[in-house]
């Protein structure tokens, strides 16, 4: 009996297949792969691209784009990590607001919040790509991030707040557990929601959609803003994990973040999509990364491979397609 690479469980199981094969050839090619160590190390480190890439699910499934998530991570973690070094002061009024680890942490997801909407502000309300949209918003979050920092580095932030990134709970580093938390939240959104239903409504045939009904602007306003939201997660854990707030963190996450997505199955076309795939094409991204770097590849090298990399899931899809 054989059975086609055609077959629908081959074509489901691409990625699954594809992390299979990256894990066996590296353990092959290095002893310390496969150490508890080192495979814990690499789920710390993709927990960040983890919260990034589920928010971007959502606007790849609508065939959308955010190529602003990167510097709304970096300015974020900035304000973050200001606000529990230096607090907030008002010289007019003689004020000082201090924060607390959890208090600096939600104003940061609230500002990640209010730069998502405000992308799908622009893009819902004078019809531009979302393309040009985030590009803008790339540019004008990291010119936020370096007039906030000053270009300097905020160190030195707490043991409280260093746990988040750094500690471990029942075995399990902290930040695994709030990238699951994550997953969790957004899978629930487009399994058992009218909302992720119309997201997938939306992706397949917007005009469809329209007609049926759906208010198209909330949709795309309300994930963009979850985009916005979940790349400010990620700034936290880069932040507490690091203690410090580097002026030019989230450089190149919006690259690995849609990697992860298109690798994981989600169709830029829209529509077409899971979040466990990108969960997978995360892994996938983070074993690459770890891997080239035990096997000590140039940094320039693995940017090429991972280039290469998003190139052929972008073919596979598009083959994926047409054999419909």
């Amino acid at each position: 009996m054989t059975i086609s690479l055609n077959h629908p469980l081959i074509k489901k199981s691409q990625s699954l297949i594809a992390l299979f094969l990256l894990c066996l050839l590296f353990s092959l090619l290095s002893d310390k792969f496969m150490t508890s160590a080192n495979l814990w190390n690499v789920l710390r480190q993709i927990s960040v691209n983890v919260c990034i890439s589920v928010g971007m699910t959502l606007v790849v499934l609508m065939a959308g784009i955010d190529l602003s998530v990167g510097s709304v991570l970096g300015f974020t973690a900035a304000v973050c990590a200001g606000l529990l070094k230096n607090g907030l002061s008002f010289e007019s009024m003689d004020l000082f607001v201090g924060f607390s680890v959890l208090g600096a942490i939600l104003v940061s997801i609230l500002i990640g919040l209010a730069l998502g909407l405000f992308n799908g502000w622009v893009i819902t309300k004078f019809s531009i790509p979302p393309f040009v949209a985030t590009l803008a918003m790339l540019t004008i979050a990291r010119g936020l991030t370096m007039l906030y920092t000053e270009g300097i580095p905020i160190s030195n932030l707490g043991t409280e707040f260093e746990f988040i990134g750094s500690g471990w709970i029942l075995g399990i580093p902290a930040p695994v557990w709030i990238s699951i938390f994550m997953v969790l939240i957004v899978l629930f959104l487009t399994k058992k929601t009218t909302f992720g239903r119309y997201i997938y409504a939306i992706g397949g045939n917007e005009r469809a959609a329209f007609l049926s009904g759906i208010n198209i602007n909330k949709i795309k306003l309300t994930v963009y803003g979850i985009a916005g939201m979940m790349a400010a997660v990620g700034g936290v854990l880069v932040t507490s994990r690091l203690n410090s707030a580097q002026p030019n963190a989230g450089t190149s996450y919006e690259l690995d973040s849609i990697a992860a997505v298109v690798i994981g199955g989600t169709s830029l076309s829209g529509g077409i999509g899971t979040v466990a795939g990108t969960v997978i094409g995360a892994i996938i991204i983070g074993v690459l990364n770890n891997g080239l770097v035990l096997l000590d590849v140039s940094p320039f090298w693995q940017q090429v491979v991972k280039g290469f990399v998003i190139l052929l899931a972008v073919i596979i899809d598009k083959m994926n397609q047409k054999n419909k």
